[in-house]
């Protein structure tokens, strides 16, 4: 049985709490049109989401995204990097650990509220400190309202990328929302995901019946599968990547684009492979032009020390996936700007 616990206010008691300045909305407009130029083949620079596997502290976050905007200024030219900022991050398992969205209160219990409250300063205060807005994964699509002003990119994940509320509410966002594909790695359905998300929709949300125009903007993340037998199996690789171009093509989807996520099923959460797997994406995109079209960028799982942590004792380390380190974050990005 679900028992009541308290009423959390509509988004926009939260949003005119926190609201965004004038400054701040105006780097928000530019970098969502330059990642939407990016998506759409308007920009040859390549789109880079890179961050933490979860954002599961402010200062350590923080940290990582102040030097993300210094390295920013080196590589612009080239690369459209967006921190990743994921709040909503819980452990696999779904046990304990949530992610930020659930804050303790003074008490000890879960607060919902208070937790609305520190991802939104959170994410106003990595603007602040870098000039660049971030990318969220939408766990929770109910909980989108809260932070949608904040983001310039969406990512829904491999669990839920089948859900019809997860496709229609993508359906319904105004900046460029990436899709992985499921778990058993199928790509028809994370073409239909798509197509979904691309469409018009007519559904029930937060007690209302909504409607939206669907996403021109929604698009391919490529992050491996896993077998009947619990084995990994890559999807990052040439010939996995042009078929889904060719349903691209059949499908009369706008926009084509590929995001190819270095970690997970791609490395087998073997963090250090995410550079090798940039790189063998880049030398496919020297080799084909098809390829290098539709191929706009890469999600990187990187913090401040490399690796991960059970409990958070080491500032600057992953609670959940392992990730690479500053110093072979900042060459890696380096070398992808100067491939570009």
């Amino acid at each position: 049985m679900l028992e009541k616990q308290y009423f959390i206010p509509e988004p926009e008691e939260f949003i005119s709490e926190q609201c965004m300045s004038p400054a701040l909305q105006e780097i928000k407009k530019q970098r969502d049109e330059e990642i939407r130029d990016v998506i759409s083949g308007k920009s040859e620079k390549m789109l880079v989401i890179v961050g933490p596997c979860s954002a599961h502290e402010p200062a350590p976050t923080l940290e990582y995204i102040s030097r993300l905007g210094k390295l920013n200024e080196q590589v612009k030219d080239k690369l459209v990097l967006v921190p990743r900022i994921y709040t909503n991050k819980p452990r696999t398992k779904g046990v304990g650990y949530k992610g930020m969205f659930v804050q303790p209160d003074p008490e000890g219990a879960a607060d919902i509220a208070r937790g609305i409250r520190s991802i939104r300063a959170l994410h106003l205060a990595a603007i602040n400190e870098s000039g660049l807005t971030a990318a969220d994964e939408m766990l929770y699509p109910e909980n989108t309202a809260y932070v949608e002003d904040l983001l310039s990119y969406h990512a829904v994940g491999a669990r839920s990328v089948e859900d019809q509320l997860h496709r229609q509410v993508a359906s319904g966002i105004d900046a460029p929302v990436g899709l992985k594909n499921p778990m058993s790695g199928n790509i028809l359905a994370l073409v239909n995901s798509i197509f979904a998300a691309q469409s018009p929709q007519i559904f029930k949300y937060r007690n209302y019946q909504v409607s939206s125009d669907g996403n021109p903007y929604a698009h391919a993340i490529l992050r491996g599968g896993v077998d009947g037998n619990g084995s990994d199996v890559p999807n990052f690789h040439y010939e996995t990547v042009m078929q889904l171009a060719e349903m691209y093509n059949g499908s009369n989807l706008q926009n084509p684009a590929i995001v190819i996520d270095c970690n997970h099923s791609n490395s087998g959460k073997k963090f250090r492979q995410q550079i090798r797997i940039a790189e063998e994406v880049m030398q496919n995109r020297r080799f084909d032009p098809d390829f290098k079209k539709i191929v706009k960028g890469f999600m990187i799982e990187s913090f401040l020390v490399e690796g991960t942590q059970k409990h958070d004792e080491v500032f600057g380390k992953s609670i959940t996936d392992p990730c690479l380190g500053w110093e072979d974050t900042q060459r890696l990005l380096l070398n992808l700007a100067s491939e570009v």
